[in-house]
């Protein structure tokens, strides 16, 4: 993919997803919209900040694009611990964290938290076979278990300080191994328990450099790119052996 079309794909994403709100009661903006990772990336951190017209609660979601994924599950097959069974769920966040003003079970009513799908308990994980809800309850958990372990979900929110009555600010920290794709980060305005004013506004996670160009070669030519990391095992071996052949 040539850098003038992927910068095209970007400007379009920014021109698709720029900042909406659907009441002025709150304004909110990224230090920065874009996410470089290059070679040697251990992570980043992006601050938002902001200000509200009136008293209330902030609360901030920031979503990863949506990918299937498989949940497995280990169990003896001949006396052997190994994947016995696995359910694929579609349309998963890659990533997710909250952050807010105070804690969000104290300001938002249980069912506003679930209709705006605020905190992880409140993620809906959509299974794409049929399976029993108790089946699909045990593979939820321990999908958002592996999702916490990997760092792309947090388990707790992180804190909004206000300054004054009315700006407000936090930080997110993502780790070096945050997927790539478009972010949204959703901020919501809360007064007397319900979402009353919200604005999302895109976030750019994308490979850059030489990571890119060999992201984009793999993806685009598996064959090619699998036929030559063949041949470069076959070489590393052959060239690893020299030494104990001359001794």
């Amino acid at each position: 993919m040539t850098l003038g079309l992927r910068l095209a794909r970007v400007l379009g994403f920014i021109v698709a997803l720029s900042p909406t709100v659907t009441r002025a009661d709150i304004v909110a903006d990224l230090s920065s919209h874009s996410i470089a990772i290059t070679t040697g990336f251990t992570g980043a951190s992006v601050v938002l900040f902001g200000a509200i017209d009136g008293p209330g609660d902030v609360v901030v979601i920031v979503r990863g694009p949506e990918r299937d994924l498989t949940v497995w599950r280990k169990g003896k097959i001949a006396g052997i611990w190994a994947n016995a069974e696995s359910v694929t769920f579609t349309s998963v966040p890659t990533y997710y964290a909250l952050a807010a003003s105070k804690p969000p079970d104290e300001t938002l009513s249980p069912a506003a938290a679930a209709f705006y799908r605020i905190g992880v308990a409140n993620l809906k994980f959509a299974p794409k076979s049929n399976i029993s809800p108790e089946r699909a309850r045990v593979f939820t958990d321990a999908l958002i278990t592996v999702q916490e372990k990997a760092g792309v979900y947090s388990p707790t929110h992180a804190k909004i300080a206000f300054l004054g009555d009315r700006l407000f600010r936090t930080t997110f920290n993502f780790p070096a191994n945050i997927p790539t794709g478009v972010y949204l980060v959703q901020v919501y305005l809360v007064r007397d328990k319900d979402v009353v004013g919200a604005q999302t506004t895109p976030l750019i996670v994308s490979k850059v450099g030489v990571d890119a160009a060999v992201f984009d070669f793999a993806q685009s030519r598996s064959l090619t790119y699998g036929a030559i990391a063949v041949v470069m095992a076959v070489m590393a071996g052959w060239l690893a052996s020299l030494p104990f052949r001359n001794a």
